[in-house]
């Protein structure tokens, strides 16, 4: 069921690009939404204060595993995005989900192939995968 939703989502992405059909087009609307995201969350920060960031060096113990690291390593976010901030991030991600999608289609790729894909090899390679 999974499969059809995200498929049908690619094909609707592909009836409804018009404008922006160029590779060339696709790719600096990647970049552009993706700088949005980013702008997003420091608004969140900066503007609204539903979330703080409070960054430091992340340290864990020498004698620490691998399978130790998720309590050590922090994610530096403090508070919870509000009602406002979460909708705007939500749009600029969707935003830069419907470009990916795009890219695949100009590509020949199959979206849900892909997060199958990485789904797999997440599940294979576990935490190494990202090491």
């Amino acid at each position: 069921m999974k499969d059809i939703i995200v498929d049908d989502l690619q094909n609707t992405v592909d009836e409804y690009l018009l404008r922006h059909r160029s590779i060339i087009d696709i790719l600096t609307k990647i970049q552009e939404s993706s700088a949005r995201i980013n702008r997003a969350v420091a608004k969140s920060v900066t503007e609204c204060g539903c979330i703080r960031i409070n960054a430091s060096k992340q340290e864990t113990p020498p004698d620490a595993t691998l399978e130790d690291a998720r309590k050590y390593f922090k994610t530096h976010v403090e508070g919870q995005l509000c009602e406002n901030c979460k909708e705007v991030l939500e749009t600029e991600i969707g935003n830069n989900i419907f470009y990916i999608i795009a890219l695949c289609n100009v590509l020949g790729l199959n979206f849900y192939d892909i997060l199958l894909k990485k789904h797999k090899e997440l599940n294979t390679l576990g935490i190494f995968n990202m090491l």
